[in-house]
């Protein structure tokens, strides 16, 4: 079955004031996001602003940091911050993985042997 655009959470499917409505917010303050790089929106092919499902999650997101008094500046570095440690949790789930394989008793009968420790001497 083929995905449609919906189903995309990064397809832009939303204009700037449709999401303005859905979250009862200024258009301008959706603009200030913008020209503050504090999230980049796609743009249409006549420029104008396009929000995709995730980009709307990062905005109440946003909104909720800066009624707690946060300011844009601060929060686009939480912002940079938290993509930064969700790649690196991925990169560390990918060694976590590579690590099993080399673990694997299927794969020491073939010559492959994980690191030292666990039982393995270091060579």
């Amino acid at each position: 079955m083929r995905d449609l655009p919906f189903d995309d959470e990064h397809a832009p499917l939303y204009s700037l004031g449709q999401v303005a409505e859905m979250l009862q917010v200024q258009q301008a303050y959706l603009r200030r996001l913008d020209q503050q790089d504090v999230i980049s929106p796609s743009r249409s092919s006549g420029g104008q602003r396009r929000y995709s499902r995730r980009d709307i999650l990062v905005v109440q997101h946003v909104t909720r940091m800066a009624d707690e008094g946060m300011t844009l500046i601060a929060i686009r570095r939480i912002l940079e911050l938290e993509q930064e440690l969700a790649a690196l949790r991925r990169e560390l789930g990918e060694a976590r993985a590579r690590l099993r394989e080399l673990e694997d008793p299927a794969a020491r009968r073939h010559g492959v042997q994980g690191p030292p420790g666990k039982g393995r001497p270091a060579r």
